[in-house]
């Protein structure tokens, strides 16, 4: 069986599709989508509509981004947020303009059901952004964190690697998991449209909502596939640049 994590996709099906097609899919693959399903791409919602359809006939873990809590929140109770809506907001409010009611609480209830982490029994994490609490995402006090926080994502970047494992000076959040996997801060930002690792920490945000692809990483043997850049498979717009 392989674990197969997936980075953000912010409604850029065509290119999910595409790499997707590549893995080939198995039937005992089991899939981990690590949030930002939407935002960004003008196919938000059959994003949204394919990832259901998908786990129908797929094992699927879903972890929850920001963006998704910001739509849910739009969908669920009419939030517009202004900031949201600039940060690619305003493609999926038209996205889901023309979804029946019916349709829409389907999705609604998808959003409901996302989890904000997981933890599998290799005692890796898979989470959108990270955590602040020293005994882990299980402990935080305000559970929004997880698919917010950028914290872990610094103090792993700017980590000493020479610095081992069992050393006091190792940072206590990353002794938590033997590995972790996030989204959230698009290796773009770095120059990379690739995964990094640093330390125990894989970032999988390839960028798909500005320049970069969707990647898919095999977690055992960290061989990994990649759409082709999703703004090459929407020509005709800007994504959130």
């Amino acid at each position: 069986m392989r674990t197969l994590v997936i980075g953000d996709i912010h409604g850029g099906l065509r290119a999910l599709e595409q790499v997707i097609e590549k893995v080939r899919p198995a039937a005992n693959d089991h899939f981990i989508f690590l949030g930002d399903y939407v935002d960004g791409w003008s196919e938000a919602a059959e994003t949204v509509s394919f990832l259901i359809h998908f786990s129908e006939t797929h094992r699927c873990t879903f972890v929850r981004g920001n963006h998704d809590y910001l739509v849910h929140r739009h969908l669920r109770y009419g939030n517009k947020n202004q900031q949201w809506l600039d940060h690619g907001g305003a493609a999926s409010r038209d996205s889901y303009a023309n979804l029946s009611s019916e349709e829409k609480e389907k999705h609604i209830l998808f959003y409901e059901g996302l989890t904000n982490y997981h933890i599998d029994k290799h005692n890796r994490l898979f989470v959108h952004a990270g955590f602040t609490n020293l005994k882990g995402p299980q402990y935080e006090h305000f559970e929004n964190l997880v698919f917010w926080d950028r914290t872990l994502w610094e103090m792993a970047k700017s980590l000493d690697q020479s610095i081992l494992k069992n050393s006091f000076r190792y940072p206590e959040r990353l002794k938590l998991f033997s590995e972790i996997y996030i989204g959230h801060t698009a290796l773009t930002k770095i120059g990379s449209t690739i995964p990094v690792n640093y330390a125990n920490l894989w970032n999988i945000d390839t960028g798909a909502a500005f320049t970069g692809p969707i990647t898919i990483l095999d977690v055992d043997t960290k061989e990994f596939w990649q759409s082709e850049p999703v703004r090459q498979l929407y020509p005709d717009e800007r994504g959130r640049n």
